[in-house]
């Protein structure tokens, strides 16, 4: 696997803040890789520290076997998306993709040509000659992803690029952000506090927490396997199931990890209290106590759904039931 960024020990201090506190993180070239975390968590400063607009506090940075300190964020192999997009009204689209090009010294035919390139690959090759103001949300986040290619760099960087859009436009954008990274071929970094772009995008992906990452694995580890129970939580609302209710099933006190889907009603079971039923569409949530342990089950379509207040069995299977450390 060749690497295509590599962070040593990085941390970045804030005086006594520890925004980013002594990663290590390998991403592989030509990967889609995901940074995931809450506010605050440090995936968004440690994006800034690939691209070098913060200067890491300690430790090593390498983009492509070569040391990143001291090299400004224009000379980098790396270009930045923002959620902003950061467009400029007063130039029409074709301008704003080329305007990198001309800072360098492009010529004026050149640059257009890859401008007209770009807008090409992200499906926007009639509009150069429009005003960013004519466009669609999802319209400007095709030409900020344009102008960010144009420069033909060696990994992207995405920070939180789809949050401004509606629901239907992110999930197309997610779409088609994949399959141009599939094309395209080149390593995308993808920060986001949205568990479902994570999951459904990365081939990777980093959960960060309290300036520090917990965790890296695919979405599937991710998910199914995590490793503490901020990471169940965080990723899909797992139910966390404290040492004392775990304990009687398996013997050890640790914490457990129980997807709502894996969570079924049962003609024997545990006995639960239904507490509220919300209806999802493709799915109802339906949360429930056993015993003192507040938990959530997911029911597909066609199941029979219980009302607040019933009383039910509940069951999972046993290869459900997820172990982990204390937190």
């Amino acid at each position: 696997m060749t690497s295509a960024i590599r962070l040593s020990g990085v941390s970045r201090h804030y005086g006594a803040v520890k925004a980013v506190d002594n990663i290590d993180l390998d991403i592989a070239e030509g990967e889609f890789f995901a940074m995931l975390g809450p506010s605050g968590s440090g995936k968004t400063t440690t994006l800034r520290l690939i691209a070098g607009f913060e200067r890491p506090t300690v430790g090593e940075i390498q983009i492509y076997g070569e040391v990143a300190q001291g090299i400004p964020p224009y000379k980098r192999p790396v270009n930045t998306v923002f959620q902003d997009y950061a467009l400029f009204p007063h130039l029409n689209v074709r301008d704003n993709v080329a305007y990198g090009l001309m800072v360098a010294g492009v010529a004026k035919y050149a640059r257009h040509k890859s401008a007209d390139d770009a807008l090409e690959m992200v499906a926007l090759g009639a509009y150069g000659n429009r005003s960013p103001s004519e466009l669609s949300g999802g319209q400007r986040q095709r030409v900020a992803l344009a102008r960010a290619l144009v420069n033909k760099p060696k990994a992207l960087l995405l920070d939180e690029p789809l949050g401004a859009l509606d629901l239907k436009l992110r999930e197309q954008m997610q779409e088609e952000l994949k399959a141009l990274q599939r094309s395209l071929g080149i390593t995308f970094v993808f920060v986001t506090h949205d568990q479902g772009e994570a999951l459904s995008m990365a081939d990777r992906v980093a959960v960060f927490n309290e300036g520090r990452i917990v965790q890296i694995g695919t979405p599937e580890d991710i998910y199914y396997r995590p490793e503490s129970p901020f990471v169940a939580d965080f990723v899909g609302s797992s139910n966390v199931l404290p040492p004392r209710f775990v304990a009687p099933f398996i013997g050890q006190q640790v914490y457990g990890s129980l997807r709502p889907e894996a969570v079924y009603l049962a003609d024997q079971g545990h006995p639960a209290q239904v507490t509220s039923v919300s209806f999802l569409g493709t799915a109802t949530r339906v949360s429930i106590t056993v015993g003192d342990v507040a938990m959530t089950m997911l029911l597909p379509k066609g199941a029979a759904i219980p009302k607040a207040g019933d009383t039910v069995q509940v069951n999972w299977d046993d290869a459900d039931l997820h172990l982990m450390a204390a937190p």
